[in-house]
């Protein structure tokens, strides 16, 4: 059983997934004044996740016990999220808490936009904040521009730098994904002469109704991406053989939507040099359904 506090009646732990997304599409349609990119963009949840331990403790510190190579404690968005919360909410409370990583750092699969929305819903919970979603998808936003995506917990489709939702249904198809083991600059990408920065705008509509990936459904940032990471280029001809891959965010991890045969296949070939996952497309997010959240949103 969870252990749960006798005053309270809230449990005192919580292990909560912080699933991944792909990028069905994303497309750049212009450059603004404060020097982010406008996009729009098809966010498809996975079940393939990281995982957060949470304990509560009375004495109102936050300690994250799991490092991740390269990044420093008070850096990492999972401390930010609990800071920034605690802080907004006046909480005396604070946490434990223990990441089992599982998502590739820097892969385009959003693990730790998705790692720090897990952090608020489940701290809100564990502290018994009643905060609800809308609050935490606008506190969310201040960790980054993916984060309340995860916060709201539905596939979407995405407009602005990400911000603007609409839920969507998507076919709930297997991928196989692969990450070829190279670290993609963000930066380096968006500042390349030769990114497409002016797609023009589609409808909703359009996106989902009758599309084809040769026009609609791409990813502005793959030529550059590829242009300048011969692995990934590698990654996507190789998993191309299979299917329509493409790159998910700026990169560095590919994609392709196979049955579950094919997917299977492509497991037992891929080149024993890169990491390559099978994960399944999710309308609503996996924390959302272990927490038994309702949208909470307009």
């Amino acid at each position: 059983m969870m252990p749960v506090d006798a005053q309270t009646d809230r449990p005192n732990t919580l292990s909560l997934p912080a699933p991944a997304k792909l990028n069905r599409l994303l497309r750049i349609t212009g450059r603004r004044d404060d020097g982010y990119h406008d996009l729009q963009t098809l966010f498809q949840l996975l079940d393939l996740a990281d995982t957060l331990h949470f304990t509560r403790r009375d004495d109102g510190q936050i300690k994250l016990s799991s490092a991740l190579e390269g990044v420093a404690h008070d850096d990492n968005l999972v401390v930010k999220a609990a800071q920034r919360l605690q802080t907004i909410s006046g909480t005396g409370n604070g946490v434990d808490i223990v990441l089992d990583k599982r998502l590739p750092l820097g892969g385009g699969l959003g693990g730790g936009s998705s790692d720090a929305a897990t952090t608020l819903v489940g701290l809100d919970q564990l502290w018994g904040l009643g905060l609800g979603l809308d609050r935490l998808a606008e506190i969310g936003l201040e960790l980054g521009a993916d984060v309340p995506v995860f916060v709201r917990g539905d596939s979407a489709w995405a407009e602005g730098i990400g911000e603007r939702l609409n839920p969507v249904r998507l076919d709930e198809t297997a991928f196989v994904i692969v990450h070829p083991g190279v670290s993609v600059s963000t930066a380096a990408v968006f500042n390349d002469p030769g990114l497409t920065r002016h797609s023009l705008a589609i409808s909703m509509r359009h996106a989902l109704d009758g599309a084809t990936p040769e026009t609609v459904w791409r990813n502005d940032c793959e030529s550059s991406v590829r242009a300048l990471y011969p692995e990934v280029d590698r990654a996507i001809a190789w998993l191309s053989q299979y299917g329509p891959a493409m790159l998910t965010g700026t990169g560095a991890c590919v994609f392709c939507p196979l049955d579950d045969a094919l997917a299977e296949e492509a497991l037992r070939n891929a080149p024993s040099e890169w990491q390559v996952f099978k994960a399944r497309g999710c309308n609503r997010s996996p924390l959302h359904r272990t927490l038994k959240l309702d949208r909470g949103c307009t």
